[in-house]
């Protein structure tokens, strides 16, 4: 009796891709339920129609490359509820179908398909959209939690969204910024950080952390974003590298700042729960496709994200710079790797440079 063996690998670890999908979706349930509950069905209604354009487009760009459905890896919702969580609570539905199709026919599928995008699909259309369209991308509500007696009806979520309902529904719950938007709107007036954040606007740590400030939807709580980024580490979706390098990379200077003119410059705390640093340092920056592979790579991409994030939200045109950041540092991973990667045993570190 003959045995065939096939080549290695023998032994399977039971990781496929719609599981990891799966998983880190999962893992942002907390964000994302708590996102709903706080803005109410406006919210609700923005991720399931971002989520849905991802997928459309999805099943159409493999219709036209003539491939088989690959809807069933979860990686087109994933990238919709990722895109959606960047966005504002009551985004027109133009603007989740515009970043949808943006995400998925450019992020991409013109680069072959899942695997082979040099950039996080849903940052990419995160921001082309926010250049394209920056009003509807920096229009912010307050908080409508979904069964307060002042919260929006469906019916008025529906107004919202598909109407363009902002005069008699939207107007009255317009804020002026996020609170990295108004520190540095107040700051360029002449005002110290204390009176920026303080008096009428009434920053609070503690509202951070639980969520209760306006911004996109899935950056209002701190708590339920690390609370999805350790359970990630912990099932071994992600290391904890580029998380921990990305946070550093951003509240290192931030500390800097602080200390040399702390009336110019947030604390380094105020940074860390403000704006979309979680986000993108557990769900963004760690995207397996547009990340390095090398322990000291990842390292090396995670500290340049967190350091371009803090220069970008300080000196740049745009009070948030997390999207930029990520999506400017995936151009460099290439390189990233080619000097990080490890020596092939047998080869000396000279060949290696030479290779």
């Amino acid at each position: 009796m003959t045995l065939m063996t096939s080549s290695s690998p023998h032994v399977h670890g039971g990781d496929s891709v719609d599981k990891v999908m799966l998983n880190v979706i999962k893992a942002l349930a907390p964000a994302t339920l708590l996102s709903i509950f706080l803005f109410g069905w406006p919210a609700l209604l923005v991720i399931v129609l971002t989520v849905l354009s991802c997928v459309v487009m999805e099943r159409l760009t493999n219709m036209l490359r003539g491939r088989p459905s690959t809807i069933g890896d979860y990686s087109a919702i994933l990238t919709g509820l990722l895109l959606a969580l960047t966005l504002p609570p009551h985004s027109p539905w133009w603007i989740c179908v515009v970043g949808g199709v943006f995400a998925i026919g450019v992020g991409k599928s013109v680069y072959g398909g899942l695997g082979y995008n040099m950039f996080n699909p849903a940052l990419i259309a995160r921001v082309f959209l926010l250049i394209s369209f920056p009003v509807q991308l920096t229009t912010w509500p307050q908080i409508s939690p979904l069964f307060a007696a002042d919260s929006f009806s469906l019916a008025q979520s529906f107004s919202i969204i598909f109407a363009g309902d902002y005069g008699s529904v939207v107007m009255d719950s317009i804020t002026a910024a996020t609170p990295l938007g108004h520190y540095r709107i107040e700051t360029g007036l002449g005002k110290s950080v204390a009176e920026a954040l303080g008096g009428d606007f009434g920053f609070s740590f503690s509202h951070s952390i639980a969520g209760d400030i306006g911004g996109s939807l899935g950056e209002t709580s701190a708590l339920a974003l690390v609370a999805g980024g350790i359970w990630m580490i912990r099932k071994g979706l992600i290391t904890w590298h580029i998380p921990v390098s990305m946070i550093l990379g951003t509240v290192i200077p931030a500390t800097v700042m602080w200390l040399i003119n702390g009336d110019v410059y947030p604390d380094p705390l105020f940074h860390l729960v403000t704006g979309g640093l979680l986000l993108g340092a557990f769900f963004m920056a760690t995207d397996m496709v547009t990340s390095p592979v090398t322990p000291r790579g990842m390292l090396i991409f995670g500290g340049l994200c967190g350091v371009l994030t803090y220069v970008i939200r300080t000196w740049g045109g745009y009070p948030e710079g997390v999207s930029f950041a990520v999506v400017i540092m995936n151009t460099a991973v290439p390189l990233i790797d080619q000097y990080t990667k490890p020596v092939v045993y047998g080869k000396s570190k000279k060949e290696k440079a030479n290779a």
